[in-house]
């Protein structure tokens, strides 16, 4: 709060109090200071001992002031005889009269801070400047105002007019002053009313996104059973289509850059061959990988042809000459500044070349083998996936691992016993088509020629299980009506590859998510749109595929003698002349046998 002037430094009319009639109350209410703050009478300010004491003892001197005034126009009053004279302006450098000492009364301890004060009729001061006053006029006009002795100063504002004493009208306090005023009317806007617009827009998104999420899953479905429809082929190529996504996705999260200059300088100085690199690794992977596949399931075609023979003998050297090539050229395109990031980017790709590619390698064989041991299994880790939501929304409450804050104990457990029961049920369907238990032989198959025939894996063959006796006795008259159970080897598997589903595939779940924390990202990419990468959707379906892969090539699949590995032996193990004598001495066998056989 700014410091008073001194009552000496007061005009006459400023020490008196008086108050010109011109002025409004929006005037007054402009005097207070900016610095006080609006009181409420429904919330009071409470102040400080402090700010009382400051505040008492500056409505002490506003009372010490105003009494003095009383004082000094009961005396002009008594000496005047009572008339009422005009009360001139003063010069501001005209000297006031100073009241004496004695007058000054402070007052008592114990009177309160704010006090009423008797009102004195105004009276003027003794003039200083030796200019007689006139009197004031019978009719009530206003009185003449003297003639000031300074020129120079600036004029004061003329006496206002009146035809009875006006009451000095007491400062208040500054305290008063804002207690008195009307409490303004704020348009305070409620957390409410601002929370209102976000969440509607808030609930829009989330309708859009599930909107979104929901068609693209429809989409997806309906084109992957489409793509089962249409033969082995074409799932071969959805998976490569996937695997190429999902390595673009993961290797573009690591980037060549300096720390100590900046991103032109980085935008400008990144090593160009590294992303051509990464994807010629990634090729010669492929080639590698999917050479040795062809070989193996398409004997009796690569070996029945002399140029496929000449690339099947040496397939794996060419592979390793391919991948030296990729190594030279990435030992040549060291860069100084860079040669820690592209040593970190070389492993990088490598763990990237084993954990995807390799994974899709084995899915692939999954599919050579047999579509039901590509189609079932990753039907069941999707099964998974959707009733641990389930679970989790309707009993979920126990957080399950703090890299998912939203998978649950409960969803996880009632996802494990529903992934089983639907497991049972739909291998069980599925095994009844020779469509999807056959091994691929013929490219141009597919589910609407009914041409794929073949013998059955022993795991596909029905079989009777009788029930023990003292069992039927106890089941009484049901029982006697059943006393066998059909079962198919298949189902034990199906339990197997349930329990892998529900309890370990989702750990590869669980691996991504510690990934994308770990980059301080939600989705590896923008490839379906509602579902975020491809990595998001297959980061369990790789994990599931090399589990089938091992399963199956360990326990199910036999390995019995084919034309395709008699040819692969004959044609990479005897030379032209032995492969001339096997030929005479089989066509002797079969015509033994009353087959003629004609070259």
């Amino acid at each position: 709060m700014s410091s008073r002037p001194p009552f000496t430094s007061k005009t006459p009319w400023d020490a008196l109090g008086v108050e010109s009639g011109e002025e409004t109350e929006e005037e007054v209410l402009d005097e207070t200071p900016s610095s006080q703050p609006e009181s409420s009478s429904e919330s009071p300010v409470k102040l400080s001992k402090s700010a009382l004491k400051k505040q008492k003892a500056l409505a002490r001197a506003e009372k010490r002031q105003l009494e003095k005034a009383a004082r000094a126009a009961a005396r002009a009053q008594k000496a005047t005889g009572g008339a009422q004279p005009a009360v001139p302006p003063a010069s501001e450098d005209a000297p006031t009269e100073e009241p004496a000492a004695a007058d000054v009364v402070e007052p008592s301890p114990i009177e309160e801070v704010v006090e009423e004060v008797r009102t004195p009729q105004p009276v003027a001061p003794k003039p200083t400047n030796g200019a007689a006053h006139s009197s004031v006029a019978t009719n009530g006009s206003a009185p003449q105002a003297p003639t000031d002795e300074h020129p120079s100063a600036a004029p004061s504002p003329p006496p206002p007019a009146y035809n009875t004493p006006a009451a000095v009208k007491p400062t208040p306090a500054p305290s008063e002053k804002v207690s008195n005023l009307a409490p303004r009317k704020i348009d305070i806007e409620t957390p409410l009313e601002k929370s209102v617009a976000p969440e509607q827009s808030e609930q829009v998104k989330k309708r859009q996104s599930f909107l979104t999420r929901t068609l693209w899953t429809f989409i997806m479905i309906g084109g992957f059973i489409f793509l089962l429809l249409m033969g082995h082929p074409y799932m071969i190529v959805l998976v490569m289509l996937c695997q190429t996504l999902v390595y673009r996705e993961v290797t573009s999260l690591f980037s060549l850059r300096r720390k100590d200059v900046g991103d032109d300088q980085n935008a400008r100085g990144r090593d160009p061959w590294s992303k051509t690199l990464n994807w010629y690794f990634f090729a010669v992977t492929n080639y590698f990988l999917y050479g040795e596949s062809i070989i193996y399931y398409f004997k009796h075609v690569v070996f029945s042809n002399v140029q496929l023979t000449l690339f099947a003998t040496n397939h794996r050297f060419v592979s390793f000459t391919l991948y030296l090539i990729g190594f030279v050229g990435f030992v040549l395109s060291l860069k100084r500044g860079y040669l820690k990031q592209q040593f970190g980017l070389f492993c990088w790709v490598h763990m990237t070349l084993l954990l995807i590619v390799v994974s899709s390698h084995f899915i692939v064989n999954n599919i050579l083998e047999g579509l039901i041991w590509f189609w079932v299994p990753a039907s069941l880790v999707i099964c998974n996936d959707v009733f641990a939501y389930v679970w989790g929304i309707t009993v979920g409450r126990t957080p399950l691992i703090k890299l998912s804050p939203k998978k649950t104990v409960e969803g996880f457990i009632g996802a494990f016993f529903s992934t089983i029961i639907f497991g049972l049920l739909w291998g069980t369907y599925f095994m009844r088509f020779d469509y999807m238990i056959c091994p691929m032989n013929d490219l141009g198959v597919t589910a609407f020629s009914g041409d794929l025939h073949c013998k059955p894996n022993p795991v596909f063959v029905w079989r009777e299980f009788e029930i023990p006796s003292p069992v039927r006795a106890f089941l009484g008259p049901v029982g006697d009506h059943f006393t066998t159970i059909p079962y198919a080897p298949y189902q034990f598997h199906l339990l197997v590859l349930a329990c892998f589903a529900s309890l370990v595939a989702p750990f590869g779940g669980f691996f991504a998510s510690g990934f994308k924390r770990a980059f301080d990202i939600k989705d590896f990419g923008h490839s379906i749109p509602g579902h975020g990468g491809m990595t998001d959707r297959m980061d369990c379906q790789f994990l599931m595929g090399v589990f089938t892969y091992v399963y199956y090539s360990s326990l199910i699949r036999e390995n019995n003698v084919t034309v395709g590995s008699v040819l692969q032996t004959i044609a990479s193990g005897l030379t032209i002349n032995e492969q001339l004598e096997l030929l005479g001495d089989l066509k002797r066998y079969i015509e033994s046998q009353g087959v003629t056989v004609k070259f």
